[in-house]
Parts: structure tokens; sequence; C-alpha cells
């Protein structure tokens, strides 16, 4: 079996992990037989929003693990845990949290930085030729988290101030509809636009899904080889 790790950002669209493309990740990674751990950050979300008005809770704390274990059943370990060389592949599925408590990119745009745990955790996963899938805003900050040491290529739709940002950190972006996906060969990552457009829940899922099936199927190809 694939042994992927799963990062998530917290629950819920607008200060952790996307629900929708947490749950179609971690389904699709099942139906190809991958092995799944999930991982959190153990830090105070940034903000805590009010998901009915979608305006921020004064005064509210809420944990970016606990949170995120409501995904993943429980079955969720510390972001500092996670080492690249126990897994074959990596999945981060997008949301605000993403952008919010993995990064400070919702806040800073092109002078964002990275939350350290994760940075290294991307850092080792490509240094190590391990194939990651990166959903919504995921791609953005995984090109602000390797910004001067590596120029991934990816896609978060068309947005232009997202782009403007990837391409400042020294990536490159190529637009992509919903229901596609976008592969950089080189550095093995794939990237998916899903709610960086506002379109169905059926087309993103055929996005998420090919990141995915990309994903595993690399691994497997490695697995053979090594």
């Amino acid at each position: 079996m694939t042994k992927t790790a799963v990062i998530l950002s917290g629950c819920g669209h607008l200060d952790g992990a996307e629900v929708r493309e947490a749950v179609l990740s971690l389904l699709y990674l099942d139906q190809q037989g991958a092995e799944v751990q999930c991982f959190a950050p153990d830090m105070a979300q940034t903000q805590v929003i009010n998901h009915l008005t979608g305006q921020e809770a004064p005064g509210e704390t809420r944990n970016v693990l606990v949170e995120a274990a409501r995904i993943a059943r429980g079955n969720i370990k510390k972001l500092a845990e996670l080492k690249a060389a126990d897994f074959d592949a990596l999945v981060i599925p997008g949301g605000f949290g993403v952008a919010k408590n993995l990064s400070d990119l919702a806040f800073k745009g092109a002078e964002a930085s990275v939350q350290p745990e994760f940075k290294r955790v991307v850092l080792e996963f490509l240094d190590q030729q391990k194939p990651i899938g990166t959903i919504c805003i995921a791609p953005a900050v995984l090109a602000a988290a390797v910004s001067g040491k590596y120029q991934p290529t990816v896609t978060i739709g068309e947005d232009a101030g997202t782009t403007a940002a990837i391409e400042a950190f020294g990536g490159h972006h190529q637009n992509c509809a919903s229901s596609g996906y976008v592969y950089d060969d080189q550095l093995k990552i794939a990237s998916c636009s899903a709610y960086m457009r506002d379109d169905s829940l059926a087309e993103i899922a055929k996005g998420i899904e090919q990141v995915v099936k990309k994903v595993i199927s690399t691994a497997k190809t490695q697995a053979k080889a090594a």
C-alpha cells in the first residue's frame, strides 16, 4: 500500500481545511488503496470564523489539531511528527486554514511567510523526490514554502492576485479548469484549483480525483523502480 500523509489545517473553509476537499481527497486515496495518516499543527487558529455569518467570532479560540480531528475522525497526529522518510506521498487539501494557519498568505500575499513545520515537511518531500498533491490555495502556499530553492509549476485556477503571488515566490502558474489538473513532472507536484474557482462540486471532484490518482500512480511507479 502507498503510505500517504495528508495535512489538514483545521475544519471549515473560512478558517481551516475545506471539508469537501478534505473528504474527497480521503475518499479518492481510499479508492486508490492508499494507507493514509492525517496530520495537523498543534497550534491556535489565527482566526475563528462563524461559518453561518462569515464573520470573525471575537474572543473565540480553537486549536488547529483539535479541529482537524473532526475530519480525521480522531485519527490524526501532530504535524511535528511527520517525516517524509516514513511516507511515499503527501496530499494537502485547501481551505483558508492553509492561508491563515499553515501560512499568512491570506493577510500578506506575496510577502507571506510559512509555518516552520509545514515548510520543513514540504521541503523534505521535495528533497526526497516524493510526489505531492496540492489542492485549492495549497499550491500557492507550497510555492511560498519552497521559495528560493524550487520553482514549482502549479495551478490555482486563474485568480490574478494569487497567480501574481505564486510568480513572486519564484513559481510558475498555469490556468486550469476545475475539472483538470496541472502536473510538474520535474518536481512531481500535482495541483488543481478546487474551490479557488466558483464551480460545481461535481467539477471540483474531477480535479481532486485526478490529482490523487496522479500522486498515487507516481508513488507506485517510484516504488517499483526502487
